[in-house]
């Protein structure tokens, strides 16, 4: 897929009649439609969302730094379509090569964070999609934090905005989104999916490098299958058999292995991208040769077979287990090579500043969870 621009609202839709929802006043500036700006910008020239969308999403401008418009008329835009997400506190890691944004939404003050990660090669973007989660995964501090409420599109969207016109700063350009932050993305998928196509169609972010992840929600999978971009999907897998995988990723009760592979091979079959497997790592319960020997056969029962991630568990303030050591990690990772099965160990970045996989609670408070044996 091709990195060009494909479709831009402001290209032609802000000139066409519009419906009475089209052009209700949106909620926030990036939640905004081609046809609602256009409505924000009558009495103007109709070039002037065209100006107005390339300084957004093109040139990942804030509002007052789009010198194309009149100061009058970026007073009036600020005024009437004010930004999502409020600024609590940005964190560094990694020698400043990892930064963790803590927003507030401006409506309803929930904490949500993004993650910006700076690469030799790249800079990749990882985004929330929910304010909490509902999934209830007990080794993730997300889940541990319970669910407030979903994003819409706007406030995910922004996300990779401001973290864009953070990475300029770098001289460097995001090239990948991840939605591996907080939420479960297919739980939201109308708002994630609108994100998508405002990332690839406005922001020039190939559908290849757009990654969605799911602990497992079937019918999303489905959906997402038959969206029009080849995206890539991510399953946060971290156990291969029904028992331990209801335990630890309590959705699995609902959508059993069964029913995910099912999905799994369908999203294959119509997309052709490979698939790739979340493992996080935690001692004594998912690192076992019993449990190489399960993922690999689900990972060679895919064709392409499925690349597996692993990661070793990120420590969370609710979740006592420790995760795998080093040595049991590659372990694990040389059995499923043995297998057929590629498989890379995930480095793990930002976890001083709790900015890791699994580690995103927004600063809220999270609830204890035991385990029970399986």
């Amino acid at each position: 897929m091709s990195n060009k621009r494909q479709h831009q609202p402001g290209d032609g839709d802000a000139t066409e009649p519009a419906t009475d929802a089209e052009v209700t006043r949106p909620r926030s500036l990036y939640d905004a439609t081609g046809a609602q700006l256009a409505a924000v910008l009558a009495g103007e020239p109709a070039y002037r969302v065209k100006q107005l969308w390339a300084g957004l999403y093109e040139q990942c401008k804030a509002l007052d730094d789009i010198t194309t418009l009149s100061a009058p008329l970026r007073a009036k835009l600020n005024e009437e379509l004010p930004t999502s997400l409020l600024l609590v506190r940005e964190s560094a890691s990694d020698k400043g090569d990892t930064i963790k944004f803590l927003w507030r939404l401006a409506d309803g003050d929930h904490p949500i964070e993004t993650v910006l990660m700076h690469y030799a090669d790249r800079v990749t973007v990882c985004v929330s999609t929910q304010a909490g989660c509902a999934m209830a995964c007990g080794f993730c501090a997300t889940g541990q934090a319970g669910f407030s409420r979903q994003l819409t599109v706007g406030e995910i969207v922004e996300q990779v905005v401001r973290a864009s016109r953070h990475a300029k700063q770098r001289k460097q350009r995001v090239a990948n989104v991840v939605f591996m932050g907080m939420g479960e993305p297919l739980a939201n998928e109308p708002a994630v999916w609108s994100a998508i196509e405002r990332f690839h169609g406005d922001m020039g972010i190939s559908a290849r490098h757009l990654t969605v992840s799911t602990v497992g929600i079937v019918p999303g999978i489905r959906t997402l299958a038959n969206r029009p971009l080849p995206v890539n999907l991510a399953v946060s897998l971290h156990a291969a058999r029904n028992e331990l995988r209801d335990d630890l990723v309590p959705i699995n009760k609902r959508y059993p292995l069964e029913e995910l592979m099912t999905a799994c091979r369908d999203y294959l079959r119509v997309k052709n991208r490979r698939i790739s497997f979340e493992w996080a790592m935690i001692a004594g319960v998912n690192d076992s040769a019993r449990d190489a020997s399960e993922l690999a056969k689900l990972a060679l029962s895919l064709k392409p077979t499925a690349h597996v991630n692993l990661i070793p568990l990120n420590p969370t303030p609710g979740f006592a287990t420790r995760g795998t050591d080093a040595a049991g990690v590659r372990r694990f990772a040389d059995r499923l090579t043995d297998r057929g099965v590629n498989a890379t160990i995930r480095r793990n970045r930002g976890t001083d500043i709790d900015a890791a996989c699994g580690q995103l609670a927004a600063g809220q408070p999270v609830v204890l969870t035991g385990r029970r044996s399986v």
